[in-house]
């Protein structure tokens, strides 16, 4: 059985995808401590599948050595970010019932932290 083009086109990119989450996905837990970024929750090996690398930008192709542009955010966290940012390109800006952005910074401390 053949695959039709579009079979194939469709296995490309997902195959792509994978290999390039794979890559920026890998470093970001290298450099960064397995906590959500917005609500730290604290990952384990057990849980890690359920933490995600967010780009800050949007685009999943900006991927810097330095991580500059991720954040490790969990499932639910990221949904939010995600669903956030989609109102904000359909709607534009609203000043009424817009939340202040977050300004909690969980390492912060973390030398004093570590230092215990």
């Amino acid at each position: 059985m053949t695959m039709s083009k579009l079979d194939k086109v469709l296995a490309e990119q997902r195959a792509y995808q994978a290999n390039r989450e794979q890559g920026y996905r890998e470093k970001a837990l290298k450099l960064y401590p397995w906590v959500c970024g917005r609500c730290t929750r604290e990952f384990t090996h057990k849980n890690l599948r359920e933490l995600t690398v967010h780009h800050r930008d949007h685009n999943h192709d900006n991927n810097p050595a330095d991580g500059s542009n991720w954040e490790l955010l969990c499932l639910f966290c990221h949904d939010n970010e995600h669903s956030r940012f989609e109102e904000l390109i359909q709607f534009g800006p609203t000043s009424e019932g817009q939340q202040a952005a977050a300004t909690f910074n969980p390492f912060a401390d973390l030398k004093a932290m570590m230092k215990k």
